[in-house]
């Protein structure tokens, strides 16, 4: 039961959403903080602005006369913002799930060795073993007397071969 659970997590689409989430919910308050407390007015300092919600003003008249005003700053400032949660969740959640990931392959691989090693010989193992061992028990040691078969029945005379080759 904890061996599926832990592949059903380890899937790629689950662990997706799960960084989704803790993107959306976990984070956002951490990064909007430190964002608006400490990026914000540093870079905004170099742009003579409060923060970089006020930074990088850009006036553009309107059809109605007026002035409309664009601050780019805010734009730099979401950039700051998305490249900071992307960077946490990416050392908080990818790096410690690749390491398990690589982990659990290793473990796998390592039990199949193991249970390779574990399974019994097959039939072709076990009857190359007794050739093996057929072979060592006739083989004479050097200077040992060589074995001549015994008959008990009837032999069948072998043709014989002379040195001279016949013509035809």
């Amino acid at each position: 039961m904890i061996k599926g659970f832990k592949e059903f997590i380890l899937r790629g689409n689950v662990i997706d959403l799960a960084v989704a989430v803790v993107i959306g919910v976990a984070f956002t308050g951490i990064v909007n903080a430190i964002v608006g407390s400490v990026f914000n007015p540093a870079i905004g300092a170099l742009f003579n602005a409060e923060s970089l919600a006020t930074a990088l003003p850009v006036s553009i008249p309107t059809t109605s006369g007026g002035t409309a005003t664009m601050y780019f700053g805010a734009v730099i400032g979401a950039v700051i913002q998305f490249l900071l949660v992307s960077i946490v969740v990416y050392f908080v959640f990818i790096v410690p799930i690749n390491y398990l990931k690589r982990a659990s392959f290793r473990d796998k691989t390592d039990e199949a060795d193991a249970a390779a090693d574990a399974a019994p010989p097959t039939e072709l193992e076990l009857l190359a073993e007794i050739r093996d061992l057929l072979v060592k028990q006739t083989v004479p040691s050097p200077g040992a007397a060589i074995p001549q078969p015994t008959t008990t029945g009837p032999t069948t005379p072998q043709p014989t071969t002379t040195g001279t080759p016949r013509s035809r």
